[in-house]
């Protein structure tokens, strides 16, 4: 009998199936605007989100401006969501806003459509389009609904796409400070500006103890590889550096190869001031 009803089950589990499928084509081809609503509402609360998709994209249109508008347009959007179809979710979640924005769902609608872009924003390497839409739109969240429940969740998106920025500002300036050389000091001005740029846009950056350093090493680079009549000046600006290092982190971790290099610039240095003792 055991064997029986296990040869039956996965029978009775297709012929369920082929009618839930056979219903759902009928009602998405029939003209029945409120079997299609009924419908998209039930595979809706089943998570059938696919499904429930295709529904609510058909019968959005016909909704606007009556009162199950708002409803179907927010679920219209969730679907998106939960299919991870996150430009459209994006799109509709900020079309929900502007149709209804004294929502009961209008904070989970900003929410969401703020996660939407966050979901689209790219490893730090590539363009940050996406990572700056998410960044807006966390913003206008955290800003319009500071009691929200998903406001510890917002916090943390914006923290780690900010940080994410900051990566990809950080590595570029780092890139010069590598490329910077005897033969190419361009390279080496080029990474203080950057360095300078990216300490002043993130003064709270988890790298700034490391941009310090660098800043050290490209000017550094830049003065121990200078015409003579640029060396002096370049020198004093690689010791300003060294000690802007030790200044904000006296115990820093690159101390060592930061004092290798400011022996080199204070032996140039005091050349220069010997120099200048000897011509009085």
């Amino acid at each position: 009998m055991f064997f029986k009803l296990r040869s039956i089950l996965p029978l009775a589990m297709i012929a369920m199936l082929a009618i839930s499928c056979n219903e759902y084509q009928k009602v998405l081809k029939n003209e029945d605007v409120k079997a299609k609503y009924d419908l998209a509402e039930k595979y809706y609360e089943e998570k059938d989100y696919k499904r429930a998709n295709r529904l609510f994209e058909q019968i959005a249109p016909k909704y606007v401006g009556k009162p199950q508008g708002e409803r179907v347009l927010f679920f219209l959007a969730d679907t998106y969501f939960q299919i991870e179809n996150y430009n459209f979710a994006g799109y509709q979640f900020e079309r929900f806003l502007k149709s209804y924005p004294k929502s009961d769902k209008a904070a989970e609608a900003s929410f969401l459509g703020a996660k939407s872009y966050y979901m689209l924003s790219p490893r730090y390497s590539l363009d940050q389009t996406d990572t700056d839409k998410a960044l807006v739109k966390l913003q206008n969240f955290i800003n319009s609904y500071p009691e929200s429940e998903f406001m510890p969740e917002a916090n943390t998106m914006a923290r780690e796409l900010t940080t994410k920025k900051e990566k990809k500002a950080f590595e570029i300036a780092k890139q010069f400070t590598k490329l910077g050389n005897s033969y190419i000091l361009d390279y080496s001005i080029s990474a203080v500006a950057a360095l300078d740029n990216f300490v002043s846009d993130y003064p709270g950056t988890i790298f700034r103890e490391e941009a310090f350093y660098l800043k050290l090493v490209a000017t550094a680079n830049l003065a121990l590889n200078s015409t003579e009549n640029r060396k002096q000046e370049r020198l004093e600006t690689a010791e300003t550096a060294y000690n802007n290092l030790l200044k904000y982190y006296p115990q820093t971790s690159f101390l060592k190869k930061a004092d290798d290099l400011y022996e080199k610039i204070n032996e140039q240095l005091s050349e220069y001031k010997a120099q200048e003792i000897t011509s009085k």
